[in-house]
C-alpha cells in the first residue's frame, strides 16, 4: 500500500468570531497606512483569539487526517465570510513605503499590449469580463468577488515591516502543530510572491520590472522568517497564469512568457539560499466562480514553474477548465527533487466530490510521477469562497479518497 499525502492551497473558513475580529484589523490596517494610530489593547485581544483560532484549526486538520497542515492564512486579516484577496490583502500592512490609493482596481482605465509590449489592463477590463459581461454584472450570477479593500499604491522605496506579524503566524502554527501532535517540518505558512505582488499601482519605481525586483527583496524577509524556524514557505503566485486572462489583447505564447519570466526570476532571487525542499509554489488561473474560456493552458509555461528554487509545485487539476492537463505529465518529465502538489477536489464548485473520484484523479498523477511525488490538494484555498460546513466535507473526500488510492497502488 502507498502513502499520499494530502494537503490544500491555504486559505480555509474563519469562524464568524474572528471575522468580526478582523473587521477590527482591518480598520487598524487602513489607519495605519493613513499614519494614524492604533489601540494596542485592541491588538492584544486580537492577538489572543488567533492563537486560540490557529490551535483550534490545526487540531481539526489533524482530525480530519491533512498530512500537511497550515494556519488557514489566519494571520492574513479577512473580515468577510466571502472574500477573494485576503491571500494578496494582508501585505499592504506588512510594507512600507505605500499609500492608499484614490483609483478603485476595477473602474480604472483599461490598458492595451500590443506585440513585443505586454502590460496588464485593469480587473475590469479582463478577456474573460468582455466575453460574459451579462454574467458578471449580473448580482445574482454567482461570479461576485466580494468587497475589495482599497488598494494601495508604491509612492517611496518599499520595505518589509510585517516582522511583528510573521513571527506571530511561525508562533502560532508551531504551537499548533506541536498541541496536535504533527511534526514541525509537517507545517507550512503561506506568502505572496514579488510577481503577485505588484499588481498594485506604482508611483516610485522607474519600471515594472524594477518594481518587481524591489518587491523581491521586501518578501524575501518573510520567506527567510519562515524557514529560518523549520517550516515550509508556499509562495502564492496565481499571478503567473492568471495574468494572461488580464493582458487585452491576447499575447501571444512566446510574448507571455517573456513577460512572466522576469516574475520567476525574481523569485529564484528571493528564495535564493533557501532550501527548495522548504519551498512549495502555488499557481492557479485565479478563485472566481465563473467562466474561464481565455485561461492559458498550463502546457504553455509548465516548464517555466518547473524551474523556480521549489520542491514542490501546486496548481489547479480537480477545476473542470483544467482536469483535461493531466495529461502535461505523460511528456513532462518531473525533475529530480521535485514533486507536485495538484488540486484534487475544487474550490469552484459545492458539489462535494466523492471519495472514488478523488481516488481515480489521485492514481492520474501517481502513475505518472510515482505515489511519493504526489501531495493531493485543493484547487484553491476554501476559505472565503464555499461555505465553511463545504469546506470541511471536501477535505474528508479528499483524505478519504486519498486511503482509497494508496490501497490500489
Amino acid at each position: 500500500m502507498a502513502t499520499i499525502r494530502t494537503s490544500h492551497a491555504g486559505s480555509l473558513p474563519r469562524t464568524p468570531e474572528l471575522i468580526e475580529a478582523n473587521k477590527v484589523k482591518q480598520a487598524q490596517n487602513h489607519a495605519r497606512l493613513a499614519g494614524e494610530t492604533v489601540s494596542e489593547a485592541q491588538t492584544q485581544e486580537f492577538d489572543e483569539l488567533l492563537a486560540a483560532s490557529v490551535a483550534d484549526l490545526v487540531k481539526r486538520q489533524k482530525d480530519l487526517g491533512i498530512s500537511n497542515p497550515n494556519d488557514g492564512e489566519y494571520g492574513h486579516s479577512m473580515a468577510a465570510e466571502f472574500d477573494y484577496g485576503a491571500w494578496w490583502h494582508y501585505s499592504f500592512a506588512r510594507t512600507g513605503g505605500l499609500e492608499l490609493d484614490n483609483v478603485d482596481k476595477w473602474d480604472a482605465p483599461a490598458v492595451r499590449s500590443e506585440p513585443g509590449r505586454t502590460v496588464l489592463t485593469s480587473f475590469g477590463d479582463r478577456r474573460d469580463r468582455n466575453l460574459f459581461p451579462g454574467v458578471y454584472g449580473d448580482a445574482n450570477a454567482g461570479t461576485d468577488t466580494g468587497d475589495q479593500p482599497q488598494f494601495p499604491k508604491a509612492t517611496s522605496a518599499i520595505s518589509y515591516v510585517g516582522q511583528d506579524q510573521v513571527a506571530s503566524d511561525i508562533a502560532n502554527l508551531k504551537a499548533g502543530l506541536a498541541a496536535a501532535g504533527y511534526g514541525e517540518r509537517d507545517g507550512y505558512i503561506n506568502a505572496l510572491s514579488p510577481g503577485s505582488a505588484s499588481r498594485i499601482a506604482n508611483e516610485y519605481y522607474k519600471t515594472d520590472e524594477e518594481f518587481i525586483w524591489a518587491w523581491a527583496d521586501v518578501l524575501r524577509e518573510e520567506y527567510l522568517a519562515i524557514t529560518e524556524a523549520g517550516l515550509t514557505v508556499q509562495i502564492d503566485d496565481p499571478s503567473l497564469a492568471e495574468n494572461f486572462d488580464q493582458i487585452n489583447p491576447e499575447p501571444s505564447f512566446a510574448d507571455y512568457r517573456s513577460f512572466i519570466q522576469v516574475r520567476i526570476d525574481a523569485l529564484n532571487h528571493a528564495l535564493r539560499g533557501i532550501d527548495p525542499a522548504q519551498v512549495r509554489v502555488h499557481t492557479c488561473w485565479g478563485s472566481w466562480h465563473g467562466p474561464h474560456v481565455t485561461d492559458l493552458p498550463f502546457k504553455e509555461i509548465v516548464d517555466q514553474v518547473l524551474t523556480l528554487n521549489a520542491a514542490g509545485i501546486t496548481f489547479e487539476a480537480a477545476n473542470v477548465r483544467h482536469e483535461h492537463e493531466w495529461r502535461i505529465w505523460e511528456d513532462m518529465k518531473l525533475p529530480e527533487g521535485k514533486y507536485i502538489i495538484p488540486g484534487i477536489v475544487s474550490h469552484s464548485t459545492n458539489v462535494v466530490e466523492h471519495p472514488e473520484l478523488v481516488a481515480d484523479r489521485i492514481e492520474r498523477f501517481a502513475k505518472l510521477v510515482g505515489p511519493d511525488n504526489v501531495m493531493a490538494s485543493t484547487d484553491c484555498g476554501l476559505g472565503g469562497r464555499v461555505h465553511p460546513e463545504i469546506a470541511i466535507a471536501k477535505l474528508q473526500s479528499l483524505t478519504a479518497g486519498a486511503e482509497i488510492a494508496g490501497k490500489r497502488l
